[in-house]
């Protein structure tokens, strides 16, 4: 057994696990409507995981998205105001779906929604760590994303990579899946570089990871590119977490990763005993 299986084999042990899904993974790439398909399988997956003993958090992104197209508003760029309104009504209508969803399976849900506020104020940031701990405790599954209704600052600047990896540290989350539309980290962007490597695993983040990561995105309806995921990669490892960054175009890879099976690229944890989520909230 190489030292590569070694390191993925850990991942079999791992109790508290965070999802992220991203907008292009839930959505036809033709239409940008929500996969069906897919959200009930991912419905279907989390809740085998819990099944299994495990706690379980879903960080999805997609509210945008649903009332993007709910509205009408698809093929031109939207206002503020719009992009508001666009996520009170899908934020709305995508947890009826995931509800609808886990309550086919059995499995009860409920929905967090927070902004980088919940995470500055020391107060609210006890609550909602409370609020995570009774709720797993109680064998739930939270369905988490950013207010974009009211938080301005977050649709602007937000992404759900950073919130899923900020929730990963608050919770004590001992491993966090980053789905997207990669299949992980490269050397160079491959869908411009035909030479550019697969990286399988990153024992510890350098800066020349920095340098590799590009802030772009090759999806219109997602927000998060390859910086925002090294963002988050060090946010996890430095807080105690390893972190999978995995193409989220089949949701079954979530099993075959927690089965230790090489998909995907893995973040190894790197705990800092002086960390402190304040410090990567700028």
């Amino acid at each position: 057994m190489s030292s590569t299986d070694n390191l993925r084999e850990r991942l079999k042990n791992k109790q508290r696990i965070v999802v992220k899904i991203g907008s292009s993974s839930l959505t036809h790439a033709e239409t940008n409507n929500i996969d069906l398909y897919k959200l009930e399988k991912l419905v279907r997956v989390l809740t085998d995981l819990r099944n299994q003993g495990k706690d379980v958090i879903l960080v999805s992104s997609g509210a945008i998205a649903v009332g993007r197209n709910s509205l009408g508003l698809m093929g031109r760029e939207l206002t503020m105001s719009e992009k508001q309104a666009c996520a009170s009504v899908g934020q709305a209508q995508l947890m009826m779906m995931y509800q609808k969803l886990f309550f086919e399976y059995n499995q009860k849900t409920s929905q967090i929604l927070m902004t980088k506020y919940t995470m500055l104020d020391d107060l609210s940031r006890y609550n909602a760590r409370n609020t995570f701990e009774e709720l797993l405790k109680l064998g739930i599954i939270p369905v988490v994303n950013e207010n974009d209704t009211i938080s301005t600052y977050e649709i602007v600047f937000g992404d759900n990579d950073r919130l899923s990896a900020l929730v990963t540290a608050l919770t004590g989350a001992d491993l966090l899946i980053l789905l997207s539309d990669i299949d992980g980290l490269f050397t160079d962007d491959p869908n411009l570089n035909s030479d550019a490597e697969f990286i399988s695993v990153v024992p510890e983040l350098t800066e020349e990871m920095d340098k590799m990561s590009k802030a772009t995105s090759s999806s219109d309806v997602g927000t998060g590119g390859m910086s925002a995921k090294i963002t988050a990669a060090r946010i996890a490892t430095l807080s105690g977490a390893d972190m999978v960054i995995a193409n989220g175009k089949d949701v079954s890879v979530i099993e075959k990763i927690i089965v230790g099976r090489e998909y995907g690229t893995l973040f190894i944890s790197n705990q800092k005993e002086d960390f402190s989520i304040i410090d990567y909230l700028d």
